[in-house]
């Protein structure tokens, strides 16, 4: 029986198994701990040492969805009997709800902004990257250089100006000057992640299609374009976490009409002090669309991660 210098032992397979496994389990911890807060009262959040076993309760999510107001003993004995849940667990802390709070809009605010630009990111970054690679463009790689300088400035470099510009063009605190800035940041790692795919694509391809008789847009329409769906799935997981989390141009720019969930979040105060179990239980449905939305083309993404390593 012969074997490959390439093929792993069954010993070595094991190690990086376990490694793997060690990895996946220490990068959890953080979240699960999250994700169990979120069910904590607010003392067993505070407590030390940090409890890991405890009575679980729905405390945490509704005051991230409510806003609550204190009353005095005399006032919550005159009150008819709680109606519901969440009536029943801000009565017990002397409390009555006085109205939804403001994490719903928030939360859609980071959807609309965040699966905006990214949509708009990739749809430009898409264009500009099939031109640098199927075209002569004068002073190409200088105009990609440029392109790539824009993602290495940090954001506070140029925040005065652009709260400067969006003032005076009235795009402050709008949910399209939000989607634009986000798209001009996400667009220069769109066009040189999407640049690297399509070059991966053989260019006879596209030539036995315009030689059928295709037109250029047909050919990438139809050619190219499912070709490169798995860079193009790869670079959208990426320009929505960026724009799912920005946190920095969310606080600077928006403030009510188009404030995102990341600024709103920390701010959720409680009586008494910051309430760790709301805030557990605000980021816990924060990383829910991202998450989802990296699971279902996670097989793109392993595969984006890899493409063209490997050359025949």
């Amino acid at each position: 029986m012969s074997y490959s210098i390439t093929d792993a032992s069954k010993r070595q397979k094991s190690i990086a198994g376990f490694l793997v496994i060690t990895y996946a389990v220490i990068t959890l911890i953080p979240l699960v701990w999250v994700f169990l807060t979120g069910f904590k009262s607010p003392a067993d959040s505070i407590s030390y040492p940090p409890k890991v076993f405890f009575s679980p309760t729905m405390e945490g999510y509704v005051n991230l969805f409510t806003t609550r107001t204190r009353v005095t003993p005399e006032q919550l004995a005159a009150l008819p009997e709680p109606e519901g849940y969440a009536e029943s667990i801000v009565r017990n802390r002397n409390m009555v709800i006085a109205g939804p709070s403001k994490f719903v809009e928030r939360f859609t605010n980071s959807v609309i902004i965040g699966f905006g630009s990214t949509f708009l990111s990739i749809f430009l970054g898409t264009l500009a990257a099939y031109g640098f690679s199927r075209f002569k463009v004068p002073l190409k790689d200088d105009l990609l250089f440029f392109i790539l300088s824009t993602r290495m400035m940090p954001p506070i470099a140029v925040a005065i100006p652009i709260f400067l510009m969006y003032r005076k063009l009235g795009l402050s605190d709008t949910h399209l000057g939000m989607i634009l800035l986000y798209t001009a940041v996400n667009i220069s790692l769109a066009v040189w992640l999407l640049k690297g795919f399509i070059d991966e694509i053989p260019l006879e391809y596209e030539e036995a299609a315009l030689i059928d008789g295709y037109t250029r847009f047909q050919a990438f329409y139809k050619v190219v374009l499912p070709q490169a769906a798995t860079g193009i799935a790869s670079t959208a997981i990426f320009c929505l976490i960026f724009a799912w989390n920005e946190y920095a141009f969310a606080v600077l720019l928006t403030s009510g009409t188009a404030q995102t969930a990341p600024p709103f979040i920390p701010n959720i105060i409680g009586v008494g002090g910051l309430d760790w179990p709301a805030v557990a239980a605000g980021v816990t449905i924060f990383v829910l669309p991202v998450m989802i939305f990296t699971i279902m083309l996670r097989k793109h993404l392993l595969r984006g991660i890899t493409f063209g390593a490997v050359r025949k």
